[in-house]
Parts: C-alpha cells; sequence; structure tokens
C-alpha cells in the first residue's frame, strides 16, 4: 500500500513524525529525501524490487527525487522504451520509471502511465515540487496551505502533525450528512483538500498551480 508525505520547507523532525503515522501503511522501510527547499518521506510497503527499490527513488544526478504510493502497471514497457533512449536504471523498481519518464516528457509524463499512484517529484533544477494522482483518484492524496507552506500526505492524520487547527469544515459536513460523502476537493477538515484524480499540482515559490492532466472524454457508440 505505501503512505507518502512531505512539504516545500526543511525540518527533519515534522518529516519522521509524519512518517510515523503513515507506518502501518508501508512497514517494511522507511526512506527521506531532504534539501533547504523540499522534504519527502515515504513508508514502504515492499512489493515490486524488495531489496533495491527503496524511496525516494532518484535519477542519474540526483537533481530529481520521487516518492510513490501505488504501482505503475505498465513499468516494464516504459522502461524498455527509457533505456532505448538511453536512460540508466539502478533499480528493478516500477517508481524508477516515473523519475525517468518525466526527463523524458516533462509533466505529461504522467498520461505514459497505466496504473494506480499517489506521487511526490522533486525538480531541483527548476525548484519545482509536483504532486499527481492516478487518473480514477484510486489512491489517495491530501494537502494543506500555510502561508506559505505546503504540507501533503497519503492521509489526513499525517498533515495533522504539523499543527495545523484541527476545526471541522461546516460546508464538508452538511455535504457528508445529506449525501453520505464529502464531493469534490473538500475534507471534513477546515484548511485541508483533497488532490483530485487525474490532477497534478505544482509548487513553486510558495505558490501553487493546479491543473487536470486528463479528463475522461465519453462519447456515444451505436450498437448494431
Amino acid at each position: 500500500m505505501c503512505g507518502i508525505c512531505g512539504f516545500n520547507f526543511n525540518d527533519k523532525q515534522l518529516l519522521r513524525d509524519m512518517c510515523h503515522i503513515l507506518k502501518h501503511r508501508g512497514p517494511d522501510e522507511t526512506g527521506y529525501f531532504e534539501d533547504d527547499k523540499v522534504s519527502l518521506g515515504c513508508a514502504r510497503l515492499s512489493i515490486i524490487d524488495l531489496k533495491s527499490g527503496r524511496q525516494p527513488i532518484h535519477n542519474e544526478d540526483r537533481t530529481i527525487a520521487v516518492v510513490q504510493n501505488g504501482e505503475i502497471y505498465n513499468f516494464p514497457e516504459l522502461r524498455a522504451e527509457l533505456e532505448k533512449r538511453g536512460h540508466m536504471f539502478y533499480t528493478d523498481s516500477d517508481t524508477e520509471t516515473i523519475v525517468h519518464s518525466y526527463e523524458e516528457w516533462g509533466e505529461d509524463c504522467c498520461l505514459a502511465f497505466n496504473g494506480m499512484f499517489a506521487l511526490a517529484l522533486w525538480d531541483q533544477a527548476k525548484r519545482t515540487l509536483q504532486l499527481a494522482r492516478d487518473r480514477c483518484g484510486i489512491k489517495p492524496l491530501y494537502y494543506a496551505k500555510l502561508g506559505s507552506k505546503f504540507l501533503f500526505a497519503s492521509e489526513i492524520k499525517s498533515i495533522l502533525e504539523s499543527g495545523i487547527k484541527r476545526k471541522i469544515d461546516l460546508e464538508a459536513l452538511h455535504y457528508y450528512l445529506n449525501l453520505r460523502f464529502v464531493p469534490r476537493k473538500k475534507t471534513l477538515f477546515k484548511g485541508i483538500s483533497r488532490l483530485l484524480p487525474g490532477t497534478l499540482m505544482k509548487i513553486r515559490d510558495g505558490k501553487a498551480t493546479i491543473r487536470r492532466y486528463w479528463t475522461l472524454n465519453p462519447h456515444s457508440r451505436r450498437m448494431s
């Protein structure tokens, strides 16, 4: 299952506290990536590449790092294509294909993934943190904004470790009591949002932009 978390600043203790809350999602090992602009954490459940697939995963020169919750089903095909294009792999994990796909195709690389995933990718050269969620939203990803600080995690209770005030979002509660679920990006916690399926968030210099990278385009088919 795995769990990921992080934020766009440096706080070693907070990162470890957030990862600890996710330990039940990934009991096998915990990994961290930290610099002055970003902190990434992963509580990993080892499924693919048990020995060398430890996250965060990086590219050849360590300028790009990624953590992922999920699985890229078509990673063998993607890896073969990327190796033909000159990319060098150091693991046999599906997560490493995310790094090299980003190098090759940029943020549109998510369109190449057949799978279920929530991921966070740090591009050191562009000083940009990117969050993305699979097309159907199988894997969860939540985020919160505190001034210029952004935090994200696979579960809300991990974000709550940051000390964010625990207030009920009354509008979300209204939806829940009437619909039995909370629609769109809202959650029952005020100030904590859900990244929508098929959506990409880019965070740079304390500012975030969100866009849909994939939208279902239904079309009618005449049955004969």
